[in-house]
């Protein structure tokens, strides 16, 4: 599997807005008012049986700290706005866990591999990756210094745009449990932001530029634009 593939989960110290928002939890309110996006969220989710297959057999795995991330949630929910086909601009399905434990290649690929085999029909290919061996190969590809992550939710912290960082999984009471450390509005507004707690611009401006020919209400925020200071 090319480097550039994996290096989507590892994409970008957190500063003080993602610290902030892991101390706090996922998704807690401005000013103490309640945010109905995380339940609109949750609507179009449970909505596509595509993402609801995944997230159960995920489920089923015991992967410690799995969520699927990124890509696959906010353009589904970018379809749902704009009223496109499902799976429109979606390049696969992209799932991250941490364990410790194990820092090989070899176990990487088993979990991926079991996890296939579990839904061999998907439309588009499952990208399993372990957040807890990121440093181990992020600093060759990029050429920037990777601390090792403490867990698999820090690693969203550090993609390279503020709209990249949602992740999910269901627990076993089959409750959505959503981490978004920038809130959801970026995801909702349709803009992708910055996110310069690595100096990642190539990543951003690659993917917003992708995204933009694809779904053209987006705004794109320039990389040198001041960062989000309130949501």
């Amino acid at each position: 599997m090319e480097q550039e593939k994996r290096a989507r989960h590892g994409e970008a110290d957190t500063g003080d807005l993602a610290r902030k928002e892991l101390e706090a939890g996922p998704l807690s309110a401005a000013r103490g008012q309640p945010d109905p996006l995380p339940d609109r969220l949750e609507r179009i989710v449970r909505g596509d049986r595509t993402l609801i297959r995944i997230l159960e057999t995920a489920r089923q795995s015991h992967l410690p700290q799995w969520r699927l991330v990124a890509g696959c949630i906010y353009q589904t929910i970018w379809n749902s706005l704009t009223g496109r086909p499902a799976g429109t601009g979606i390049n696969d399905y992209d799932l991250i866990y941490f364990d410790e434990t194990d820092l090989s290649e070899e176990a990487e690929r088993a979990a991926e591999n079991g996890l296939r085999d579990g839904i061999a029909d998907l439309p588009l290919p499952l990208e399993v990756r372990n957040q807890a061996r990121v440093h181990l190969w992020f600093e060759e590809y990029f050429g920037l210094p990777y601390p090792p992550l403490a867990s698999a939710d820090e690693a969203i912290t550090r993609y390279a745009s503020t709209t990249h960082a949602v992740g999910i999984r269901l627990t076993h009471d089959d409750r959505l449990d959503v981490f978004a450390p920038f809130g959801l509005q970026d995801i909702f507004s349709m803009t992708v932001r910055p996110n310069p707690v690595l100096a990642n611009k190539a990543t951003h401006e690659r993917k917003a530029g992708r995204a933009k020919q694809i779904w053209p209400e987006l705004t794109v925020v320039p990389w040198e634009a001041p960062p989000l200071l309130d949501k």
